[in-house]
């Protein structure tokens, strides 16, 4: 499978092992703006099952076109990063190594162990995964997963095995739509439980369905999150912030023509156009329940 991929998309559409030509928006920047500011392509995958349940299914990977696209990731020479390590040079200034990279899982599925983590362990690479704790079998168990999640052993052996571990929430919900007292309890539990079980608590955060705001940034700060990623299907820069790093969503139907424009940061704009449309229109009706719940509770006063 992984062959296959390869010879059908190779780096910079040559031979396969041929690095690949910068991306419009390098081009765009300039050579000045390249080295400031470069852009980092954010996998944001979910499920990696072999039979996914129908609520993952649209954002599941099979195994088989998981392994196809880390061979993608190694033969186009890029370097995994961590999603801390990512934040901490640019924090600090430092350059970003040759063609870098974010692998990250958002939830806790139990695919990440069984079917991911021997393919990033076989060629080396690193990644980022997202925790919701309440959907996770074992402590602080609360329930309403859509399939089948990870246990925390299984937590523990990806993050001895060197993969960063990272909040989601406790139990997954909106946080641009629920009360700060809430918002507290979801961030503050979900770091708690990750730290009760893996000895330090988690760095990074990642917005479940990518919806945040001002708000719910101060709040994920204030918790005690170092950075924390979005969704935005485009690549992360470091004027983003560390608050609000976007990430591209790999899912059933992207092919790999797709997964190598992703790589190399190349006509993503008309590749998630229709996620793009979505997302500003429910940024709307968004805004207009805090509005009306904001109204209610004066009313009340």
């Amino acid at each position: 499978m992984s062959g296959d991929l390869l010879s059908r998309c190779p780096p910079g559409g040559g031979t396969v092992g041929r690095r690949a030509a910068p991306g419009p928006a390098a081009e765009a920047a300039g050579p000045a703006g390249r080295a400031a500011d470069p852009p980092v392509p954010i996998l944001m995958y979910h499920a990696v099952p072999r039979s996914p349940a129908a609520a993952t299914r649209a954002l599941s990977v099979t195994p088989e076109a998981f392994a196809g696209q880390m061979a993608m990731v190694t033969a186009y020479g890029c370097t995994p990063l961590t999603t801390a390590q990512l934040a901490a040079r640019w924090r600090a200034g430092r350059p970003l190594p040759a063609r870098p990279v974010l692998i990250t899982f958002d939830d806790g599925y139990e695919g990440v162990h069984r079917h991911a983590l021997p393919v990033l362990a076989g060629l080396a690479l690193t990644a980022t995964v997202f925790v919701t704790t309440g959907w996770l079998r074992g402590p602080g168990a609360a329930g309403g997963a859509p399939d089948r999640m990870l246990g925390w052993g299984q937590v523990r052996e990806l993050a001895a095995a060197g993969v960063e571990i990272g909040g989601h929430s406790h139990t997954h919900p909106q946080l641009d739509q629920v009360s700060p007292a809430r918002l507290g309890v979801e961030l503050a539990r979900c770091r708690e439980l990750v730290g009760a079980e893996l000895g330090t608590p988690p760095a990074s955060f990642a917005y479940p369905y990518g919806y945040s705001d001002r708000r719910v940034r101060q709040a994920v700060r204030a918790a005690g999150y170092a950075q924390a990623l979005a969704v935005g299907n485009g690549p992360a820069r470091r004027v983003q912030g560390p608050y609000a790093l976007r990430r591209v969503t790999v899912r059933r139907s992207t092919g790999p023509e797709q997964f190598g424009r992703l790589l190399e940061c190349r006509a993503l704009t008309r590749a998630y156009a229709p996620d793009r449309a979505l997302t500003r229109g429910y940024a709307m009706v968004r805004r207009a329940r805090r509005a009306a719940r904001g109204k209610a509770l004066l009313s009340r006063d």
